[in-house]
C-alpha cells in the first residue's frame, strides 16, 4: 500500500486490487493473495470467491483519497432486524474519547434498535458528583444515581451526535465496574469479549428492550 494518511491503510499499490462488498467488507485480489487453502477446497471457496477476491473479514472503506481505512471484523457487524448494518468499534471509540468514560460497547444484532452499555470513568463521574453535592457513596451506589445517569446520557449522545440516526442507540445500560480479563469480559490483551458482556448483562440488556 502507498501513500501515507493517519487512520488508514494507503493505497493499493499496483497489481494489488481492493473493493468494498455490499456489506462493507473488503475484498482483494493480486499476487498477495494465496492459491488457496491445502487440500481443503470448501475453505478455498469459502475465503475466494470467483473472481479471485479474497474476503478478509474485515470492514472498511475507500476515502476520497483511495486510501483504505479498516474500520471493524465482520464478525462484530451489527445487523440490526431491519437489515441496517452497524460496525460497533468506531462507535464505542468515540465514546473512549469523552473523559466520563472508560469503555462502552454496542448490542443490538437482529433487535429493532440498537443499545450501548456504558463503563464510567468513575473518577471523573465522581469528581462531577461532589462538584454538583451529591453524597459520595460506592461505584455501584454512585452510578445508579437519577442524577448520574442523565449526565452520562447526555455526555453519551454529545459524543454520538454526529450518527446516522439508525447507528444512535436508543437506550444506555451504566454499569457498575468496568470489564475484567478475571470475568471472561476481556482478552489477555485488553480486547472486549462482546459476546461475553453480552451474556454477563442478559438480564438487564432484555429489560431495556422489554420496556419499549
Amino acid at each position: 500500500f502507498e501513500m501515507l494518511k493517519p487512520g488508514t491503510v494507503g493505497r493499493p499499490i499496483p497489481g494489488v486490487f481492493v473493493k468494498i462488498a455490499a456489506d462493507g467488507e473488503i475484498l482483494t485480489r493480486g499476487p498477495h493473495v494465496m492459491q488457496g487453502y491445502y487440500h481443503r477446497p470448501e475453505a478455498t471457496a469459502e475465503a475466494i470467491d470467483a473472481d479471485g477476491y479474497f474476503h478478509t473479514g474485515d470492514i472498511g472503506m475507500v476515502d476520497a483519497d483511495g486510501c483504505l481505512r479498516i474500520t471493524d471484523r465482520k464478525k462484530d457487524l451489527i445487523v440490526t432486524a431491519g437489515g441496517k448494518n452497524i460496525a460497533p468499534q468506531p462507535i464505542e471509540a468515540m465514546l473512549k474519547t469523552n473523559k466520563f468514560f472508560s469503555n462502552a460497547v454496542l448490542l443490538g444484532d437482529k433487535r429493532r434498535f440498537p443499545i450501548m452499555l456504558l463503563v464510567p470513568n468513575f473518577e471523573a463521574m465522581a469528581q462531577w458528583a461532589q462538584v454538583k453535592g451529591l453524597p459520595m457513596l460506592a461505584h455501584e451506589e454512585l452510578s445508579a444515581l437519577p442524577e448520574v445517569c442523565e449526565k452520562l446520557e447526555r455526555e453519551a449522545r454529545k459524543s454520538l451526535r454526529d450518527l446516522a440516526q439508525y447507528e444512535m442507540p436508543k437506550k444506555f445500560l451504566i454499569l457498575a465496574r468496568d470489564f475484567t480479563i478475571e470475568s471472561g469480559e476481556l482478552t489477555p490483551k485488553m480486547s472486549v469479549r462482546r459476546k461475553v458482556v453480552e451474556e454477563n448483562y442478559r438480564d438487564q440488556i432484555e429489560a431495556l428492550y422489554e420496556e419499549e
